[in-house]
């Protein structure tokens, strides 16, 4: 079975994307799909390279069963090369990662995180960082459904 990296993208790498990354990694773990796949995630801006995710993010994560161990970097050129699957939080974010000069040729690797969501399909991932403990559930039950299907289509895809 070949390996693919998956990466996860918001716009400071803080909130939406560190938890991304982090519920797909607590769904794959003791799985095949440990063993097959790398996840990562970035932010499109510069805003918290080094820093750790977001303590309402933290919080959140660990309130439902979930650990988030992450260091805050931007998307890069090589990103593009490197990665299978390219994953935004939102239509802001999916566009920002469209005009970095290496996503020439890439462009079908890049998708709509809720694009896997059964309920919001085309809808965006809402940045929860100026809201309350509501917001951020929200994000995580978002983002817990839609990784059951991207999962799913994984699976699909490392089959091939």
């Amino acid at each position: 079975m070949k390996r693919k990296k998956v990466l996860f993208v918001c716009l400071g790498n803080i909130c939406r994307s560190p938890l991304a990354e982090a519920i797909f990694k607590h769904k794959i773990k003791g799985t095949s799909l440990e063993q097959h796949v790398e996840a990562d995630s970035c932010g499109t801006a510069n805003y918290h390279i080094g820093d750790s995710p977001d303590h309402r993010t933290i919080a959140n994560a660990l309130k439902n069963g979930v650990t988030i161990s992450h260091a805050g970097r931007q998307l890069c050129n090589a990103d593009f090369g490197d990665y299978d699957y390219i994953l935004a939080m939102d239509n802001s974010n999916h566009q920002n990662i469209l005009r970095v000069e290496g996503s020439k040729g890439h462009e079908a690797k890049v998708q709509l995180m809720r694009n896997f969501d059964p309920h919001g399909k085309g809808h965006e991932v809402p940045d929860p960082y100026y809201g309350g403990e509501a917001g951020f559930q929200e994000v995580f039950d978002i983002l817990d459904r839609s990784m059951d299907v991207f999962i799913r289509e994984l699976e699909k895809d490392l089959a091939k």
